[in-house]
């Protein structure tokens, strides 16, 4: 099974590229999960090409989770089509795992390593380290990201339906326990310094002027009442920058 295993992971890097409304990441679930599908028992038989074209039907179906995590369904659905269980089963299974691994994706990737690596980059930054910093954090996000596509896949094709006891493992519950307070040492350690880098070039004038703008600001998101969020503060900064911009000059 290593080359339609390969194959499957390939396709999992694009499995975002037919996303919908209507199915979410299903369509790219069943394109990644064919290759796994071709060699059902007794391929050449009358059933077999029954029993493939349903399970790759299947596959397309509603389906929506993190895309880091996406090859754990996939290995494990394709595992359950080769061990004979019923169709209804399948299903229950894609849905079961939904949640779970949209849930884990962004406590482990949105919420910890991306904004970690990134707090890291900026810091080097910040530091000195010029674009040796950017292409750093290129191949360790994207070395971290891979290795855990890798896994999932794997891990999901070994346990089938007994999938959950991949989500048990003690790493995967050790690396959420990590990885937060990481980031918000990399975040912490960051902020500051990139604040004194942007700062640099400005007097210390307006040096107070923005740490005003940015106390201001975090006042401002702290009262509900105007319904202000970080998106329109930022925008709303962005727009008075261009417009001081154009007055200066």
């Amino acid at each position: 099974m290593r080359v339609p295993l390969i194959r499957t992971l390939l396709r999992l890097f694009t499995v975002q590229g037919s996303w919908n409304y209507e199915r979410m990441l299903g369509v790219g679930f069943g394109v990644a999960e064919e290759p796994l599908l071709r060699d059902l028992a007794g391929a050449r038989s009358r059933e077999a090409g029954s029993a493939y074209r349903g399970a790759v039907a299947r596959g397309a179906h509603f389906f929506n989770a993190h895309p880091y995590l996406c090859g754990l369904a996939v290995g494990a659905t394709a595992r359950a089509e080769h061990d004979g269980v019923l169709p209804a089963q399948i299903e229950r299974l894609r849905t079961a795992l939904c949640g779970p691994l949209g849930s884990l994706g962004d406590t482990l990737v949105w919420a910890g390593w991306l904004p970690f690596t990134s707090g890291v980059a900026l810091a080097a930054v910040a530091l000195g380290f010029g674009w040796w910093a950017v292409v750093g954090f290129l191949v360790v996000y994207n070395a971290g990201h891979i290795a855990l596509r890798c896994w999932a896949l794997r891990a999901g094709w070994a346990h089938g339906m007994n999938v959950a006891t991949a989500l048990r493992h003690p790493a995967l519950q050790r690396s959420g326990a990590v990885v937060a307070p990481a980031m918000a040492l990399a975040m912490g350690a960051a902020l500051p310094l990139v604040a004194g880098y942007l700062g640099g070039p400005f007097t210390p004038s307006l040096r107070l002027a923005f740490a005003v703008a940015v106390g201001s600001g975090i006042l401002l998101l702290r009262w509900r009442w105007l319904r202000l969020t970080g998106v329109r503060l930022g925008l709303t900064f962005v727009a008075l920058g261009l417009v001081a911009g154009w007055l200066w000059r």
